[in-house]
């Protein structure tokens, strides 16, 4: 299966995320912030990573912009998870270049289906 990183800063909602790629036979890395996320995607290029976009110091939208400068992480798909869910969000989120939006609360099945969609198209361009 997959190596997908897991970017997010609330031990619970990663324990979900984890849990759930897991059990699907995913290989999961984990960064609780932004800058370990873009280390680890740099030195270990998964093949898709699920950033929560209110993280501390940088946010996801700031991290996204880095890994879309850097040749080496340019190509990974991103899918924003967040709790921001109002349609201004969305709009900014979608417009900051994300290949994808899940919301939170997380609803498994349109999780999974979003992982599974976004994996099957491959890298970015």
């Amino acid at each position: 299966m997959s190596v997908i990183l897991i970017v997010e800063d609330n031990p619970r909602n990663m324990k979900l995320v984890r849990d759930v790629l897991q059990v699907k036979g995913h290989t999961t890395l984990e960064a609780t912030t932004a800058e370990d996320g873009i280390v680890l995607a740099n030195e270990k290029s998964p093949e898709l990573i699920l950033m929560d976009i209110q993280l501390p110091k940088m946010n996801g939208i700031d991290a996204l912009k880095v890994l879309r400068g850097n040749p080496a992480t340019a190509r990974i798909p991103v899918i924003a998870v967040t709790a921001s869910v109002m349609q201004q969000d969305r709009t900014l989120i979608t417009e900051a270049g994300f290949d994808g939006y899940i919301g939170k609360p997380i609803n498994l099945a349109e999780f999974l289906q979003a992982v599974n969609a976004q994996l099957a198209k491959g890298p970015r361009g």
